[in-house]
């Protein structure tokens, strides 16, 4: 005798890549494209006027860069440190 869920597995095992497929239609792009800096709007997630290390995780050259930029050892950037940051290194 076949149950209900007999009857409902292969509905759902042909579904399930269906799902797949329209779950990779929604996810979103990164802030910046990876080893590009976004602004400082951008970068700063939760908008409290400073950067901490988890926002800028999306920029690994920010990310690697993060202590040396953070002059004063609070754990952010701010404005002035984020553009001190990402000047290019003079010749």
């Amino acid at each position: 005798m076949e149950t209900p869920v007999n009857k409902l597995l292969p509905t759902v095992l042909m579904l399930m890549p269906l799902a797949g497929l329209a779950a990779e239609g929604s996810k979103t792009p990164p802030a910046t494209p990876a080893g590009q800096s976004g602004t400082f709007e951008t970068l700063d997630a939760n908008k409290d006027g400073r950067i901490s290390l988890p926002e800028a995780s999306v920029d690994p050259a920010l990310v690697e860069g993060f202590s040396r930029a953070d002059k004063n050892g609070d754990g952010y950037l701010d404005h002035s440190e984020y553009n001190q940051s990402i000047k290019p290194a003079p010749r």
